[in-house]
C-alpha cells in the first residue's frame, strides 16, 4: 500500500527541513542555511536529456543567480556517487544533493515525488533568509524549467524584503 502524497509547501509557510549528503559526502541542512535564500530545484534524474539541459542552464546563469546571495540546491533521488559524476562531468558550481535514502523523504516532504518511478517531479521552491517558502514553479516531466523565472523571483525576493510574498504557479 502506497503512502499519500504530501502537499506541496505553500507560499508564506516554513519550507520543511531536511539534511541531505551532497556529492563528497557532506551533510547540507536547511536549517543552517538560514540567513540567506535557498532555490532549491528538484530534478527527476541525473544524465538525462531534459535535467541535464536543465543544470547546464543553472551552471551557466549561476552567477547571475547567485549574486544577492541566494545558493542553488538541485535535489535527485540518484545516489552520491552517480551525482559526483554528473557534478564533474558537467562542471557544476552549485550543490547536487541525494536524496536516496531514505528514499524521496526530502522530495515527499515537498509533495514531489514521483511514486511511478520513485524520482521527483520538477519542482522548484525559493526560500527566504527566515525558511519560509517565497515562490515555487513546477513543470511537466520532459519540459524544462525557464531560469528566467528563477532570477525574476529572486530578484524579487531581494527587492522587496523578506516579508513580502512570493508568486505561485
Amino acid at each position: 500500500m502506497s503512502e499519500p502524497a504530501q502537499a506541496r509547501p505553500a507560499v508564506g509557510r516554513t519550507a520543511p527541513a531536511f539534511q541531505a549528503r551532497d556529492t563528497h559526502g557532506a551533510t547540507v541542512s536547511l536549517v543552517e542555511l538560514r540567513g540567506a535564500p535557498v532555490l532549491l530545484v528538484f530534478i527527476p534524474f541525473a544524465f538525462t536529456r531534459v535535467c541535464g539541459n536543465e543544470v547546464a542552464a543553472l551552471r551557466d546563469r549561476h552567477a547571475e543567480l547567485t549574486a544577492g546571495g541566494a545558493r542553488v540546491l538541485v535535489i535527485t533521488c540518484d545516489s552520491m556517487m552517480t551525482l559526483r559524476a554528473w557534478a564533474e562531468a558537467e562542471d557544476l558550481p552549485f550543490d547536487l544533493l541525494s536524496d536516496f535514502w531514505p528514499h524521496g523523504a526530502i522530495a515527499r516532504s515537498y509533495g514531489a515525488f514521483g511514486a511511478g518511478d520513485g524520482a521527483p517531479d520538477r519542482l522548484s521552491v525559493l526560500v527566504d533568509a527566515e525558511g519560509v517558502v517565497r515562490w515555487t514553479t513546477s513543470s511537466p516531466r520532459g519540459q524544462a524549467r525557464d531560469v528566467e523565472e528563477y532570477l525574476t523571483a529572486i530578484r524579487s525576493l531581494a527587492g522587496s524584503g523578506v516579508s513580502a510574498p512570493g508568486v505561485v504557479r
